[in-house]
């Protein structure tokens, strides 16, 4: 198990995780080349496009490394041009990310990430005349951490975000506990590994919603076939069954195919989805 109670992220991500991860609804394909020569090396190109019906998006990241500080370029067909400078470790415990997006004059960002034994701190604000601060903390170690999620908006003087969780694990189970929209959903999540071996793994995430009183459930499961091969599955009270196998062909190139059916209307045609991943 990690050591420390991590960022607020990841309360309840194994649950996230296994329930949503890796399902596909579109056609993606990503190649990516690596170049590790030179002082400011290119370390990583990666090309990547998806079809969405009709629609075809696509964008091509480059990622530069220079000891501890990497920069990430990423063009896409909309003509925005993102750009990530993450510097890791200028001090113990410290990660430092500046990020912004052209041509949005107001997407500029700067964020402090800190991680202790004991706490993890996540702090960002907008690079703007009247910024969004953002602020989140863990407090607690490797089994129990409470924590907290907040933005404020100086334009406005109010609160955009206000959320809290707790979570609880050991060697082979996590669960977590999360209020979210300013009280207004309660989400618990539940992850348990049941086979190591095999990678075998059950989750459930339960939602509800204060305000209109409504219930969502959503349970799934993993299973590795074999050590280059994963089936998932899940199924919520909406009626919609998701399943997926995915295929590792060679080390870290991986290919996906995924499914949704809707069991409250089976006249519907199913949606297929394929994700393909290539990586020297």
């Amino acid at each position: 198990m990690a050591k420390g109670p991590g960022l607020y992220t990841d309360i309840g991500k194994k649950a996230r995780d296994l329930l949503y991860r890796d399902y596909q609804g579109d056609h993606k394909f990503t190649i990516t080349t690596y170049s590790p020569t030179g002082v400011i090396r290119v370390y990583a190109i990666t090309s990547s496009g998806t079809k969405k019906g009709d629609l075809f998006l696509a964008d091509v990241n480059t990622q530069l490394k220079r000891n501890n500080v990497t920069a990430d370029i990423k063009v896409d067909t909309g003509s925005n041009l993102s750009t990530t400078i993450v510097v890791d470790e200028p001090a113990p415990g410290l990660k430092a990310i500046f990020s912004f997006k052209v041509p949005d004059q107001r997407s500029g960002k700067l964020e402090l990430q800190y991680l202790h034994d004991y706490a993890g701190i996540a702090t960002s604000i907008g690079l703007t005349a009247n910024p969004i601060v953002n602020f989140s903390g863990v407090v607690g170690t490797n089994l129990a951490a409470i924590g907290t999620d907040v933005s404020f908006d100086t334009k406005t003087g109010n609160f955009t975000k206000c959320n809290a969780g707790i979570s609880f694990s050991n060697a082979d189970l996590i669960a977590a506990l999360t209020l979210n929209d300013k009280g207004e959903t309660l989400n618990a999540s539940y992850y348990h590994i049941v086979k190591p071996l095999t990678n075998t793994s059950v989750g459930a995430e339960v939602r509800h919603n204060f305000s209109t009183n409504e219930n969502t459930i959503t349970v799934g499961t993993q299973h590795a076939l074999d050590p280059l091969t994963t089936v998932k599955a899940r199924i919520d009270n909406l009626g919609k069954a998701n399943a997926l196998i995915q295929h590792e062909w060679r080390p870290k190139s991986l290919f996906t195919i995924s499914g949704e059916v809707d069991t409250k209307a089976v006249d519907k045609s199913a949606k297929f989805g394929l994700a393909l991943a290539l990586k020297p």
